[in-house]
């Protein structure tokens, strides 16, 4: 249920990100400035910010671009050029401000005191993604009054209606993905289209989205975010149901080679990712532990990639969970080796495998692991 808690929480916040930026948008985007050819300014006049300096952030591949600008009595000013439109998001102390940066003249206005309904001007493509917002809020709304149900009963220890409320979540979350995939296939030129698919790849499989992203306008593709998320989703292939395991090698906790071919030797194994500084991935290894302890003796193993850095807190949560099974990382964080093969975003991410090295399943969280072992071993 922690883990249940969590992501609800942070898909929550994470929609509701992607939402604010276009509340006020509706009777200001009429009075767009036209577009600069070739570079875009983008002025801040935020009345009572007291940051001396904001950052703009964007994802460039595989790096993250990082601009400052001095604020002074509440103003500031970025500018520079792109080559495509990118989502792009502003950093104060209190909050973050995503939009959608062009080669234009834009205008941030609003109050330090709610950021949340800041008025952002004179970007195109961000009327398209207010489009989307409005088109998005009715099942949004619903999201978010089933999520605030699901805290109540979980308050409450209502396992009844907790399982109610993560069913309606499921079942929301279809109809809004549904409605994501009817934006992305009329809007095939927006840069907003690119965009929803990257975020999609969180949670949906390359099957789902590699169709969306085939069927994006070529200049859209070609673009260089275009071109990294066609790099990403043929690492997404590696990790579809029927993929063969890839092998891999890391040191264990005593600092020892262990190499995953000759560890599964021919069995199940759970190869599962997980960090000790990561609170669902804590809060789901009594579930893997609950697993294993019932099933070890039926040609089950796990396997752990830790993403840690600090290996003395790595082998402390270890033995605080009481973790028996093998341990590897190479203490790279995300850019553990193993990870990045696989394209992984967010943990706990697991892959069950067969005794032929096949991903039967994924992801399997709560008494998922055990149904499907139980399913496995009857």
């Amino acid at each position: 249920m922690e883990y249940m808690k969590w992501i609800i929480l942070f898909n929550k916040k994470r929609q509701k990100m992607k939402l604010q930026y276009s509340l006020f948008l509706g009777l200001t985007l009429c009075g767009c400035r036209q577009p600069v050819a070739d570079r875009y300014t983008v002025t801040g006049d935020i009345k009572g910010l007291t940051d001396s300096l904001v950052y703009m952030r964007r994802q460039a591949g595989d790096s993250v671009v990082v601009d400052s600008a001095v604020v002074k009595a509440g103003k500031f000013q970025f500018t520079g050029e792109l080559a495509q439109p990118a989502e792009v998001y502003i950093t104060t102390k209190a909050r973050v401000i995503p939009f959608y940066l062009e080669n234009a003249d834009i205008h941030i206005g609003g109050n330090a005191d709610s950021l949340d309904k800041v008025r952002i001007t004179g970007s195109a493509t961000q009327v398209t993604q207010d489009s989307l917002s409005a088109a998005m809020r009715p099942v949004m709304d619903k999201i978010d009054t089933v999520i605030d149900a699901y805290g109540a009963a979980d308050k409450a220890k209502d396992t009844a209606r907790l399982a109610l409320a993560e069913a309606k979540l499921d079942s929301l979350r279809a109809v809004r993905n549904q409605a994501t995939e009817a934006f992305i296939r009329t809007h095939p030129a927006s840069p907003v289209s690119l965009y929803q698919i990257q975020s999609m790849t969180y949670s949906g499989s390359y099957q789902e989205l590699e169709p969306l992203f085939e069927g994006l306008d070529t200049a859209i593709r070609s673009s260089a975010m275009g071109q990294y998320l066609g790099k990403y989703l043929e690492i997404m292939k590696r990790r579809e149901l029927g993929a063969k395991i890839m092998d891999f090698t890391q040191n264990d906790l005593k600092g020892q080679p262990i190499r995953f071919a000759d560890y599964r030797k021919g069995r199940y194994v759970l190869l599962d990712f997980w960090a000790s500084w990561c609170g669902p991935c804590r809060a789901e290894n009594p579930n893997v532990l609950k697993a294993y302890n019932r099933f070890k003796a039926k040609n089950f193993v796990v396997l752990g990639v830790s993403l840690d850095e600090d290996s003395t807190k790595w082998r402390q949560a270890v033995v605080k969970d009481g973790m028996p099974w093998t341990q590897v990382s190479d203490l790279k964080g995300w850019k553990n080796e193993v990870s990045r093969q696989y394209g992984i975003q967010g943990i706990p991410a697991n892959f069950l495998v067969d005794t032929s090295g096949t991903i039967i399943a994924k992801n399997l969280r709560g008494t998922a692991l055990e149904k499907k072992l139980a399913e496995l071993f009857q």
